[in-house]
Order: C-alpha cells, then sequence, then structure tokens
C-alpha cells in the first residue's frame, strides 16, 4: 500500500465524504501534546522497540522517535538525534519533535500544487486516481529525496531563528528513515549511524550500513570545509578524531562535519544538508537498527546484528544493546566517561512479541512504555549537571544544581549560566563533540 492522501472522495450512493487532509494532521500535530502511534520514551511500539541511557557526562543529549502510520499505514518514520554543545540536549528535542512533522507538511505543499480537490497524492508512483482522473507518477526516491532536502534546510532555518534557543555553539546530528511499505527512504547528517541486518545465501545474518559516519577528515567533506577557510585536524592526545575549527581561534574542535545548529561553523564549511538514499528492502532484510555514536565507539556493526538477534524478546532488544555497549565503555575505556546512548530497533516483519513473553523475561508494558524512575530520556528524575560540565568543584556542583529546571511536560529546561566558561576538555573524557566555545561566542550569543 503506497502513501496516498485524499483530499475528498465519495461514498456509496454517490454523496460526498469529506476525508482528513495533511493540513488536517499538520494542523492537529502542533496543537496536540500527544499523537497516536508516536513514542519518544523508553519502550516499545508494534514493531519497534527503543531505549536510551544518560552516559557520565551529565545531562542525556540524545533523543529517538518512531512514528508509526506516519502518514499512513505502511509508513513508518524512525530517528535518532544526538546533541552536543550548552545547549545540545534542547537541540535534539526540538529536531525530534519538529523535523518529522516538516516532512509531512512538505507533502502537504506537494499535495496542494499537484492535485485538486477530488484527487490524491501518491508518494510510490502507483495510479490512485479518482472518478477516473489518474494520479500523476512520481517516482519515490525523487519525491522522498526532495522532501529530505527541504526539511532539513527548514529545519536549521527554524534553529537559526528560534527566539529561546541558542544554537550558536550547539547542535544535533540526525540519523532518521521513512520505511513505507518495501521502500526505505534514509537521510542523515552527522555520526549517528543506521545500520540494517539481512540474511545471506547461507541463511546468517549479515550487517549492511546505510549510512555514512559524515566526520571532518572524509575527503569530500574535509575538502568542502577548507575551501571555505575552515580548518580540519586532531588534538595530539586524540589523533583519531578528526575536527573542525574556526580559521582564527583553535574552537570549537566540532567532530562531525555536518549538523544542524552549530551556526559558528556554518560560514566555515559546516552544513546541515542530508546525505539521502532509497533502497528496496526484500524478505531477507530482517531489523534495522538506529543509534548514536556511544553505541558505535564501542561496538562493530556485527557485533551490534548479533545483540539484537540473540535478545530474550525483541521488546529488550534496544535496552540489551545499550547495557552491552555499557559494558564495553567500561572495559575499553576505564577512565573515560561513558558517552549517552540511544537506540531505535526497527523490525521490518512488523511484529513484537506476545505480552506474555515480555512477562515472562520480567518486562511488562507498563515496565516497557516508561523504565521506572527514568524520564523520556533515560536519565534520572532528580536534578543533574549539565553533560559538558565533567568535573567540577563542590561548590560549583551545588551552585549549578540550584540552576537546573527539572523537565517537566513541556520539556524545558535552563541552559549554561552565562557567565560560565564552557569546555569540552574539562575532566576525563574521551571523545567529546565539541572541545571548547569559540571566545567570540558569549557575545554573539548576546546579539
Amino acid at each position: 500500500m503506497g502513501c496516498c492522501a485524499s483530499t475528498g472522495s465519495r461514498g456509496s450512493g454517490g454523496k460526498k465524504r469529506t476525508r482528513r487532509t495533511f493540513s488536517d494532521h499538520v494542523s492537529a500535530f502542533h496543537h496536540t501534546s500527544s499523537v497516536p502511534n508516536r513514542i519518544f520514551a523508553n519502550g516499545k511500539s508494534r514493531s519497534s522497540c527503543i531505549f536510551t541511557q544518560q552516559g557520565r557526562k551529565g545531562i542525556n543529549q540524545d533523543a529517538m522517535i518512531v512514528w508509526e502510520d506516519f502518514m499512513a499505514e505502511d509508513v513508518t518514520f524512525c530517528g535518532v538525534f544526538d546533541g552536543h554543545g550548552p545547549h545540545g540536549h534542547l537541540v535534539a528535542r526540538k529536531v525530534r519533535d519538529t523535523l518529522p512533522v516538516k516532512l509531512f507538511s512538505f507533502l502537504d505543499s506537494y499535495e496542494s500544487k499537484k492535485k485538486g480537490s477530488t484527487t490524491s497524492i501518491c508518494c510510490n508512483g502507483e495510479n490512485h486516481g479518482l472518478e477516473g482522473d489518474d494520479c500523476e507518477e512520481e517516482k519515490p526516491e525523487l519525491l522522498w529525496r526532495e522532501a529530505f532536502l527541504k526539511s532539513y534546510k527548514a529545519m536549521d532555518k527554524e534553529l537559526k531563528s528560534h527566539p529561546n534557543l541558542d544554537c550558536f555553539c550547539s547542535g544535533s546530528t540526525a540519523v532518521t528513515i521513512v520505511k513505507q511499505g518495501s521502500n526505505l527512504f534514509m537521510g542523515s547528517i552527522g555520526d549517528s549511524r543506521a545500520i540494517m541486518a539481512s540474511k545471506d545465501t547461507n541463511d546468517s545474518l549479515v550487517a549492511i550500513q546505510l549510512t555514512i559516519d559524515l566526520k571532518p577528515d572524509l575527503p569530500r567533506e574535509a575538502e568542502r570545509i577548507k575551501k571555505c577557510k575552515g580548518r580540519v585536524f586532531a588534538l595530539q592526545d586524540e589523533p583519531e578524531v578528526p575536527r573542525v575549527w574556526l580559521p582564527f581561534d583553535d574552537a570549537p574542535g566540532l567532530a562531525m562535519a555536518r549538523a544542524f545548529g552549530d551556526f559558528c561553523l556554518k560560514e566555515y564549511g559546516v552544513i546541515s544538508i542530508p546525505e539521502v538514499s532509497h533502497r528496496i528492502l526484500t524478505e531477507s532484510d530482517k531489523f534495522i537498527v538506529l543509534a548514536s555514536d556511544g553505541i558505535w565507539d564501542v561496538l562493530s556493526n556485527e557485533q551490534v546484528i548479533e545483540i539484537v538477534s540473540t535478545s530474550p524478546t525483541r521488546s529488550t532488544a534496544a535496552r540489551m544493546l545499550v547495557d552491552s555497549a555499557a559494558r564495553e565503555w567500561k572495559s575499553k575505556y576505564p577512565t573515560s566517561k561513558m558517552d549517552d546512548c540511544a537506540v531505535v530497533c526497527l523490525f521490518l516483519d512488523g511484529k513484537m512479541d506476545s505480552e506474555s513473553d515480555n512477562e515472562e523475561h520480567g518486562f511488562s508494558s507498563a515496565t516497557l512504555q516508561s523504565i521506572a524512575g527514568e524520564s523520556d530520556d533515560g536519565q534520572n528524575p532528580e536534578p543533574v549537571l549539565q553533560r559538558n560540565f565533567t568535573v567540577r568543584s563542590a561548590e560549583e556542583s551545588r551552585k549549578d544544581q540550584n540552576d537546573v529546571v527539572l523537565e517537566g511536560n513541556g520539556e524545558t529546561e535552563t541552559g549554561v549560566a552565562e557567565d560560565q566558561n564552557w569546555s569540552g576538555l574539562e575532566g576525563v573524557t574521551r571523545v567529546n563533540s565539541l572541545v571548547q566555545l569559540p571566545r567570540f561566542s558569549e557575545e554573539q550569543s548576546r546579539t
């Protein structure tokens, strides 16, 4: 079944019946806090499970979402977003909540321009005309490519003009997929990753990487950045981590070539244009895993596939993967602080465990929907320090805890106090997405 939305139809007896349009849905998204078949907290849906856990750097800056019946019954949207910088957690959540709606809105605009009031928009090129009106064929990969490109551009533009969210030195990655029947469309920026498990001719599961980690040392990324006068190099104490630097200051040291936000670097080669790709799914394809770099820093693609495929139940696969990554962090980097982790597991056959199977393994539906003692981003409910301050004195800790506003229904939190000097290198960490703020960032953020 393709992605089609009719603006009008006729029921039995020839009477005209009005159907909800894309505009109706988009309007509803902006006025409701709860959208059906959309999950972003630790839990499960009909065909997926998701889990995030706060690392040891402070507040959890990862966000995730699964939205089933995204535009039609056979369409699912999934995304993982990894924030960085002083306000990275707010940027990641903003993108999580807004980017899917922008994709939706693009198709609403497409429908308005291309179709009349009694025809349907088809995202798969199939003929779904009503009352003899044929639906103009559109190759799905071309339509979705344009949708991803325009939606990502609009998302970054909204972040730049947001009156209450400082994205000058804060940003977020994004890895997003849309599954529509047997079509899989992908768009990504940054170093969050999507992989797929597929069976080979020997009936063994193999890992297929679906997206590229857009690091600054990739030849085309480095070339673009250098043409824009940005600099790309690694620090001596972490030669394996290339970073993007301003031409006139050893800052901010962004460890990716593309991101939402990070406007201090947008004139110097960092972009928010996604890598977009399309794939036809087959019966050999079993499940897809989206995750932030807290997973990929310590686990290979093959290890991730093995962990998910051998989990006691599908409903617990995402949590098992995060637990495995936590153990690897302790083993491989005992002196480092574990990064935040966020995982989405989408099972392509659309099936999950029965309720009895979940309870047998100690995971009731209520437990899976909201892990006890955790908020929607996998962190403890009590006040926590901002992620980027990894080591502080007791006096500083007490001061900052007084500045933190607990997350409520509106998911609002205070940012870093303006009189504090942010540094990604404070304390012992392995890899921070940013090293330090530019010298002029404080003045720029106030203007």
